[in-house]
Formats: C-alpha cells, sequence, structure tokens
C-alpha cells in the first residue's frame, strides 16, 4: 500500500524504516504538522498540575473500586445468605445483587466517574471546555468528592 505524504513524498507500509531520510520522519515542532489550535494556552501541563491530577484520578479510582467489590463480592456472593432473608422484586436480595446489583452499580459508577474528572479536571484548569479556566494550585488537592 502507498500513500502520498506530505510534498509528493511517496510513504509505503512494506518500505524499510532505516532507508527514510529525517525529512521523511514526522517531527511534532514542525509549524506544518501542528495540530489546530484548541482553546488552551498551553499544550503542556505543568508537572505539578500533571501530579495532582494523577493523584486525585487513583484516589477516585480507588474508591470507585472499593464500592464496586463491596457490592460485587461483599453483597453477591459473602453476605448472599443474609440477605436472601430480603427480596427486592420478587427475588431474594442476595440473588440479585449477584446477578443484577453488580452490573447497575458498575454502569452508575462509570458515570460518576466521568462526572467526577469533570470536576477535578475543571478544578486543575485542563478540562475540555472552550474557555480555559485558571488551574488552582495543587496544595489544594483536598476532597476531590
Amino acid at each position: 500500500m502507498t500513500d502520498t505524504g506530505g510534498e509528493g513524498r511517496h510513504v509505503s507500509s512494506d518500505t524499510n524504516t532505516s532507508n527514510l531520510s529525517a525529512s521523511d520522519v514526522y517531527h511534532h515542532q514542525d509549524a506544518a504538522n501542528a495540530v489546530a489550535a484548541s482553546g488552551h494556552e498551553a499544550d503542556v501541563v505543568d508537572e505539578t498540575i500533571a501530579r495532582a491530577y494523577w493523584r486525585a484520578n487513583l484516589k477516585l479510582l480507588g474508591k470507585l473500586l472499593t464500592v464496586w467489590f463491596l457490592v460485587s463480592y461483599g453483597a453477591g456472593i459473602l453476605l448472599a445468605n443474609w440477605l436472601d432473608q430480603f427480596h427486592l422484586f420478587g427475588f431474594k436480595l442476595g440473588f440479585w445483587f449477584a446477578q443484577q446489583g453488580a452490573i447497575y452499580t458498575f454502569v452508575a459508577l462509570i458515570f460518576i466517574y466521568v462526572w467526577q474528572m469533570k470536576k477535578i479536571e475543571h478544578r486543575l484548569g485542563i478540562d475540555d471546555d472552550d474557555a480555559p479556566s485558571a488551574p488552582v494550585a495543587p496544595a489544594q488537592d483536598q476532597g476531590e468528592g
């Protein structure tokens, strides 16, 4: 398969990459290869903001996975016999959690994750909104929800 690159160069998928010249290699610094402006002043995120983002992300993931584990393993397996004394929609509650509750909880946690990550990104000034927001100092990274 042959594709025409910029300036009439032909780039083939079966070309040996060791034969490529420096002009054939994509350089992200070149103005010709620049990505269209996204509304953000800087394309590079400060390292302290990046660390605060991942710290908040991992903290949120830990909380959500704990809830999912408690619902799926705890209510669906460990506490199933005790929960079976209660009924939901005509089914024993332990059975319902094992068959449906864990799935519903997982889907709900996906939406909660998206909602919370948008809040975290907005707070750190790295959200995808058209109007860039000023980032909050990473030292204020307490209680994201």
